[in-house]
């Protein structure tokens, strides 16, 4: 599926939702992590509907990353308490703002995201928010473990109805049966959302597509009301190349259109890495919309699938709310010429990731001379400030700059006998590093690559 074949189609088809509530504040925003500062309108969310027609805010808040006493997020903190006020603050400005969707686990802020999901949305009424949370039995799958897991998620969110009830992350080799099939708990789903103790049941994805397409090959039996998958403009074509075990998200989404299967995205912005790009990609993002954060890139991007239902954004700081909200209210779609540049931004992105290197200097001494940490480092800066480039991927002017000043820094920044053509994938330095870095393959990664610029030269 082409993702310009969308521009015609969805150009006026991003329709604005009804008026929730006024009243909103100018935001303290963090633009030094990819967010904008500007005024969050009200009344202006868009909307997409469900297989029972019903309307969903195309913002979605995943409580995975929910803020904890003192600062920071759970996931980051586990240790520290949640922060139930603010937490209660958060669900009231999303709600205020025509957020409707909210999306939880028994598992989430290590047990602790259900209860506290339940306290902030029972303070509405209930027409206002539609809940989702998951059959989490990753480690014990016995029917008896299963259904305490499933009444539990009832006492905690404080709700007769689960909106979206999913099979949660399915794609490991023989999970789905062992967890829902053996044991007689999709069967048992079934029939709870027979009886309207579920609206919708769904699952998510993170694995191997052969399990995949064995779970939506039940379609016709189980009839998914939606199905939840990693997607966003690196991992449409490139999430294979970033980790052998993913699936593109352009098959995943192609499988579930054909079927006409609603969709919902997790990781939008892949970890946050799509907000903090590096100094030279953000730099072009700007310069074609300077009023957009670089997370609203990504968002928008999304916004251009008809099937989406809606993106979940874990929101650990309000400025990140109101800047996910003021993108999404309404969405704007992308134009031909932002399209492009998103789709140069994947190609170097998945080709020319950062090396997540700290300079420790654990590695160090390198038995045969190498610079390790200086060659990271060097690679790194030459990255950030657009000095690596793929041919093809930018106008051949640029590429040619591109080459020249990364050639000619790398003799001035590394000595020749310490570049990184003098490793021989010994390995000794694998065993002091802290990050885990394959420091051999990347050595040779950056051989091949200057290499490459280098037989380019004319």
């Amino acid at each position: 599926m082409e993702r310009r074949e969308f521009l015609k189609s969805m150009a006026g088809g991003l329709a604005a939702g009804a008026a929730i509530a006024a009243g909103c504040r100018n935001p303290n925003a963090v633009q030094a992590e990819g967010f904008a500062a500007s005024e969050v309108p009200t009344g202006s969310m868009t909307y997409r509907q469900d297989t029972h027609g019903d309307p969903v805010s195309l913002l979605g808040f995943g409580m995975m990353r929910l803020p904890v006493e003192g600062g920071g997020s759970g996931r980051e903190h586990p240790e520290s308490p949640l922060d139930q006020t603010m937490i209660n603050r958060q669900v009231d400005y999303a709600i205020e703002h025509g957020v409707n969707y909210f999306d939880t686990s028994p598992v989430y802020c290590q047990g602790r995201s259900e209860a506290a999901t339940g306290i902030a949305l029972a303070r509405h009424p209930r027409s206002k928010w539609n809940i989702a949370t998951k059959m989490s039995n990753f480690q014990t799958f016995t029917r008896e473990a299963s259904l305490q897991m499933y009444e539990q998620s009832f006492r905690s969110l404080q709700v007769d109805t689960i909106d979206y009830y999913l099979l949660h992350s399915l794609g490991s080799p023989g999970g789905f049966k062992e967890r829902f099939l053996d044991n007689g708990m999709l069967d048992f789903l079934l029939e709870e959302r027979e009886k309207g103790r579920i609206r919708n049941l769904g699952w998510s994805f993170h694995g191997v597509q052969e399990e995949f397409d064995l779970v939506l090959s039940m379609h016709e039996q189980c009839h998914w009301d939606f199905v939840q998958i990693q997607m966003n403009y690196v991992d449409w074509r490139y999430a294979h190349e970033l980790n052998s075990r993913n699936v593109n998200a352009e098959y995943l989404y192609t499988e579930l259109d054909r079927r006409a299967i609603p969709v919902i995205i997790m990781e939008p912005l892949l970890g946050g890495r799509l907000a903090t790009l590096n100094e030279h990609t953000a730099s072009q993002l700007k310069a074609m919309a300077p009023e957009r954060s670089l997370a609203s890139w990504a968002f928008r991007y999304l916004g251009m699938y008809p099937r989406v239902l809606t993106s979940l954004s874990g929101m650990s700081y309000l400025e990140h709310l109101e800047d996910n909200v003021r993108t999404h209210s309404p969405m704007q779609p992308l134009g031909e010429a932002e399209m492009q540049l998103l789709e140069r931004v994947a190609d170097e992105f998945a080709h020319f990731p950062a090396i997540p290197c700290t300079g420790c200097q654990y590695c160090m001494p390198c038995p045969y001379g190498l610079d390790i940490p200086g060659i990271f480092s060097f690679y790194n800066k030459s990255l950030s400030e657009g000095n690596i480039a793929s041919q093809g991927t930018v106008e051949q002017r640029e590429f040619r700059r591109a080459r020249r000043a990364y050639l000619t820094a790398y003799d001035q920044s590394i000595a020749r006998l310490r570049q990184a053509d003098h490793c021989i994938g010994c390995g000794e330095c694998l065993r002091h590093c802290p990050q885990a870095i394959a420091i051999p393959r990347q050595m040779h990664k950056i051989e091949d690559y200057t290499n490459q610029l280098k037989d380019t030269l004319v």
